[in-house]
């Protein structure tokens, strides 16, 4: 497939126009999807609740990964503190249409990757 002529937000340089390997363009590294993950299921806003995640996140990748999906418009970023300036993040409707995929990958997971976590029921509907 050839490179896509017109840019998209949020993307300099799709390497095609395959949806897979555009969707993979924005979200397929190991930290980007974690932080929607925290974003959705453990209602995260905060810069610090995201660096303070699990999995340890470099905060260089953290500020990295923010802009991203800013640019991508999968999040919003809002000032909630003047001096010095802070922002809350929050999920567009394009971000909150990740549920259903973040779930998917979730219960694939479960069932073929022994040891790991089994969510509370309902935690991911957002219940």
């Amino acid at each position: 497939m050839k490179k896509p002529q017109q840019s998209v937000p949020g993307q300099d340089c799709l390497r095609s126009l395959c949806p897979l390997s555009s969707v993979l363009d924005i979200l397929g590294d190991k930290w980007t999807l974690l932080v929607v993950r925290d974003m959705l299921f453990l209602r995260k806003r905060l810069y610090k609740e995201l660096a303070d995640s699990a999995e340890n996140i470099p905060t260089n990748i953290l500020a990295d990964r923010l802009k991203r999906l800013e640019a991508a418009a999968i999040i919003e970023k809002h000032p909630y503190q003047d001096r010095p300036v802070r922002y809350a993040y929050t999920l567009t409707e394009k971000g909150e249409a990740l549920r259903p995929l973040l779930i998917e990958l979730a219960k694939w997971g479960n069932a073929y990757i022994p040891g790991t976590i089994v969510p509370p029921e309902g935690f991911m509907e957002g219940k």
